[in-house]
């Protein structure tokens, strides 16, 4: 199961009640027992995207910087980057000593690189970086990381289209189980007890005849994958149609409506604006979840133009507006992400766990 907590909602600016882009990604396995109700300290979890004041953010959450085992950096645009030195700076001063793996652009490491010369920016501990345009030259290549023997997290990458070369992170999260064949145990003899739990953790037992019980003699491997596809900015969703194949979940940009689309798109066919901002609109990504028959959708990266009450009828441009549009073309389950709101995703969907309180006034 994989639970989100969405860091920063907003595109390019914060606001007063939104960040700019973080994504929180923890890796629970909901298959072993008390890891639901264990502590946030101790689940493993990935950054996607570190805007500025990533860090801050966290300090609302219960998340620890010492169990962040990934960071990916979708591209190279501040809104989405601009935090990372700043939160890798006091991993250090907390003392962290455990490997950190860095998915991001070349230009990341130089950067860093850059900062650690005229900053006397120091990790005491390993940083493993991961070149984005090194993983999409070859071609089918995966990277997984071993939480466990039985838990692990595959992450595949994706090209997208923007101004700045830009990426999409498909997470799949692999757990496998041992499920007890409960007659064979009754036909040894084994009673239901602290023996059973030996033999689904995988140890052997020894029988009542003296004779030695291997845990795979009585037990069914099960195989549990739930897949999430986390994208960057981008103006052409289509490009995410192979990924979405098997999917539970996309989370993708839309950062504003058709029609502020088209304004935008007028003005740079008629000079009036030098740079195309190329990013998708609320209804090209809700028509493409549609067409590819997508169960579950979550919006973010929304312009600072959107208020964040809902009110349809109001002439100030809201979320209002994007919920409109978006229900317009896409039937499936649907959010629209706010900073702080928390979901849980696993084979069966998306549930909301909290979300901020809602803004019910006008401001």
């Amino acid at each position: 199961m994989f639970q989100l907590t969405f860091l920063g909602t907003s595109a390019g600016l914060p606001t007063k009640y939104r960040n700019v882009t973080g994504l929180a990604v923890e890796c629970v396995n909901n298959f072993l027992s008390g890891d639901k109700k264990k502590s946030k300290s101790q689940r493993p979890w990935i950054l996607i995207d570190c805007g500025e004041g990533t860090q801050h953010q966290l300090l609302h959450t219960k998340l620890s910087l010492h169990r962040l085992e990934v960071i990916c950096i979708t591209h190279v645009h501040g809104d989405h980057c601009y935090g990372l030195a700043g939160l890798l700076a006091s991993m250090a001063m907390a003392g962290r000593k455990s490997e950190l793996t860095l998915i991001a652009p070349q230009a990341i490491s130089k950067l860093l690189d850059t900062l650690s010369i005229t900053t006397e920016l120091y990790f005491p501990f390993p940083v493993r970086f991961i070149a984005l345009e090194t993983l999409i030259e070859q071609q089918n290549a995966q990277l997984t990381i071993a939480f466990s023997q039985h838990h692990q997290l595959t992450i595949d990458v994706i090209a997208l289209s923007h101004r700045a070369p830009s990426h999409a992170f498909a997470l799949t999260q692999n757990i496998s189980t041992r499920k007890l064949d409960i007659e064979k145990l009754y036909q040894l003899g084994i009673e239901a007890g602290e023996s059973w739990g030996k033999l689904q953790r995988g140890e052997s037992i020894m029988g009542n005849d003296g004779q030695l019980i291997e845990a795979d003699s009585v037990c069914q491997q099960q195989k549990h994958s739930t897949k999430i596809i986390v994208a960057g900015d981008n103006d052409t969703p289509e490009l995410l149609s192979k990924a979405c194949d098997s999917a539970t979940l996309l989370v993708h940009e839309a950062t504003y409506t058709q029609a502020v689309l088209e304004r935008i798109q007028h003005k740079q066919q008629t000079g009036q604006m030098a740079i195309d901002p190329m990013h998708s609109s609320v209804q090209s990504v809700a028509q493409f979840a549609q067409s590819v028959e997508l169960p579950n959708l979550i919006l973010t990266h929304f312009s600072a133009r959107y208020q964040p009450y809902e009110d349809i009828e109001s002439d100030t441009a809201n979320m209002a507006h994007i919920r409109a549009e978006a229900t317009a073309y896409y039937h499936g389950n649907l959010w629209l992400a706010e900073d702080f709101a928390t979901y849980s995703v696993d084979e069966n969907g998306v549930k909301l766990i909290s979300s901020p309180e809602a803004v019910t006034h006008k401001s």
